[in-house]
């Protein structure tokens, strides 16, 4: 296939580097990925770019050159239309569900769920957690970093109120003898 560098290099970014369906990018990869049709041009697709994905190798592979040519056969989900969300369930363990007929074909056309996908999802869902602590954690470092400046000001006032009283108490006293 030969897509101008224009256009791949446009839908490489629209796909945010990494693969529509699985989600690997160019860095976990350790190269650029490939270009797909999603409605393959044997079947009446285009090189339009609403109809290339970026996806990577096994995805493209076990897509092939699927598309349904009789109304019964099953859709395959489409990225660029929908997101994930409305056909897949990501799950704690790193697998994903299917909640609708799309999603289910996709599931097992794709073999989203093979396990070096389901390590990267998990170290993904890891990666993601540690960015949610760091933040809570820097929330709390800038509330610390407050509440010790209230306590330095409130330290400053009371020094300043117990030499108002040491002054009240030497007035008090009198003149020393």
């Amino acid at each position: 296939m030969s897509v101008p560098p224009e256009s791949r290099q446009q839908v490489r970014e629209r796909a945010g580097f990494a693969c529509e369906y699985c989600g690997v990018s160019d860095t976990d990869a350790g190269g650029e990925l490939t270009i797909d049709h999603f409605q393959p041009r044997v079947f009446g697709g285009s090189d339009d770019v609403e109809n290339l994905l970026y996806c990577c190798y096994r995805c493209n592979q076990y897509k092939a050159d699927y598309w349904p040519d009789q109304p019964d056969q099953p859709q395959l989900w489409n990225p660029r239309h929908t997101s994930r969300e409305e056909h897949l369930l990501l799950l704690a363990d790193g697998n994903l569900h299917p909640i609708t007929v799309v999603g289910q074909f996709t599931l097992r056309r794709l073999r989203l769920n093979r396990p070096a996908l389901v390590s990267h999802r998990l170290r993904a869902l890891s990666h993601s957690e540690e960015e949610h602590l760091l933040l809570r954690l820097r929330d709390l470092l800038i509330l610390l970093e407050e509440l010790y400046g209230h306590q330095v000001a409130l330290l400053r006032e009371h020094a300043a109120l117990l030499e108002e009283q040491r002054a009240l108490l030497r007035s008090l006293r009198g003149p020393d003898v």
